[in-house]
């Protein structure tokens, strides 16, 4: 899962391309349906797409998308205006998800946290130093260290010259 901010920058296919393996669903949390039809994704062979986005989108906009080959799902808005994201992983529990990568970006990944709804976070350090960069995860609004979002059994290894850092988050 990635938001449209992830497919407007980086357009990733979001499929399996350097292992052997099925590619999963890929989902895009996109809340006005800002995704371009030639976005690389709805071109390529592979699995299902599936759009979440608000349920006031005008239906014209979404059956765009629909003819695309694409499965649009209206979802309530949260308090911010966006796709309530508690509603949209109980909607696809119901289909028989049961994991689901969340790959980014920084909108999607902060909502997550911050509404508790990851169980397990890997992160990815690069040994690059690029001063003022791009935020992982935005403000989380936690305003003390006893609402901290904690990790636990962490393990720390090396995959080339990155470490990867794999914690269940508690």
């Amino acid at each position: 899962m990635v938001g449209v901010g992830t497919v407007l920058a980086d357009d990733p296919r979001l499929t399996v391309r350097l292992v052997d393996g099925t590619s999963p669903r890929r989902v895009v949390v996109d809340s006005r349906l800002r995704m371009p039809e030639t976005a690389r994704m709805l071109h390529e062979p592979g699995p299902e797409t599936i759009i979440a986005t608000r349920a006031d989108v005008p239906a014209e906009q979404r059956r765009r998308f629909e003819r695309l080959g694409c499965r649009v799902l209206a979802i309530p808005r949260d308090a911010m205006g966006r796709v309530d994201l508690a509603c949209l992983l109980e909607m696809l529990s119901t289909e028989g998800v049961q994991r689901m990568l969340v790959e980014g970006g920084r909108q999607v990944i902060t909502s997550m946290l911050r509404e508790r709804l990851i169980d397990r976070l890997v992160i990815c350090i690069a040994p690059k130093v690029l001063g003022t960069g791009i935020d992982a995860v935005g403000d989380l609004g936690i305003e003390s260290l006893a609402d901290a979002v904690r990790l636990d059994r962490l393990e720390v290894r090396s995959l080339g010259p990155d470490t990867i850092v794999d914690a269940l988050v508690v």
